[in-house]
């Protein structure tokens, strides 16, 4: 009789553990979704960050080239950046038209 108890118990502890791993497993699906919906609206909104800060970075540049507001000396600073940059392109490209050995030097082209 108490063999029969015990394995009644066994079953009965197993049942439930077997309930749990499935209510277990269930939530840790649902989990996993919602941390998947989470990541996307992370970038989405990360991406909207950069988009907005770029905008706000061109309102103080046009800001600043207008001549008024605190934000001139960085709208100077930022246009003067940004031409030895186009000036370094430049010299970039007569530096590979001038080399002899450029594949449009040998074709004749």
């Amino acid at each position: 009789m108490a063999d029969k108890s015990v394995i009644t118990n066994i079953e009965a502890r197993v049942r439930q553990l077997i309930d749990d791993h499935k209510r277990l497993s269930e939530r840790c699906s649902e989990l996993t979704a919602q941390r998947d919906a989470l990541r996307i609206e992370k970038r989405s909104l990360e991406e909207r960050i950069r988009i907005l800060d770029a905008e706000v970075a061109r309102m103080q540049l046009a800001e600043g080239l207008a001549g008024g507001g605190p934000n001139r000396e960085k709208a100077r600073a930022r246009v003067n950046r940004l031409m030895r940059e186009v000036d370094k392109c430049i010299a970039l490209l007569g530096q590979s038209a001038a080399l002899p050995d450029a594949p449009s030097a040998k074709n004749g082209k």
